[in-house]
């Protein structure tokens, strides 16, 4: 199930503040520190912008939402152009592996969002699914959708 994506080497714009490195965050548009799982983010995001054409301005970064009385914070969310969310992201450290929990918590976390397409990453490893939210069920997909092919429609 996993993919096998090749991420280019992106020239990420950072600097040094107070003794830390930080890294630029087009979508935020602001420094953050670069930690292992901030660069794996600012690189997928880079990926989903440049190559899979996904708009900026309809992606959310470190977004707020409430499960179950619990304020969390999913990595990335990708919204369609009437801010319902079709693809969230969960980024982790390069060292970190990814399991049967880190996947667990972006179920989770779409228990709430109901996004179409769930992505996990570490940077080196990926995992991506569709989700069929009318039949309850999951497929693992080959590679990450390109924008306009997250079954998007305008239809209000």
């Amino acid at each position: 199930h996993m993919l096998f994506i090749d991420i280019p080497p992106y020239k990420l714009k950072v600097k040094n503040q107070q003794q830390r490195l930080m890294v630029f965050d087009g979508v935020r548009r602001k420094y953050v520190v670069c930690t292992p799982e901030e660069y794996v983010r600012q690189v997928l995001l880079k990926y989903l912008i440049e190559e899979r054409h996904y708009p900026m301005s309809l992606i959310a970064v470190e977004y707020t939402f409430t499960l179950n009385k619990t304020k969390k914070r999913a990595d990335i969310v990708v919204f369609d152009t009437n801010k319902n969310p079709r693809l969230i992201v969960e980024c982790k450290a390069s060292e970190v592996l990814l399991t049967e929990d880190v996947c667990d918590q972006i179920v989770r976390y779409n228990m709430v969002l109901k996004a179409d397409y769930l992505l996990v990453s570490n940077g080196d490893n990926h995992f991506c699914c569709k989700l069929d939210h009318q039949n309850k069920t999951y497929a693992f997909i080959n590679d990450i959708p390109f924008y306009n092919e997250l079954n998007i429609c305008n239809l209000e």
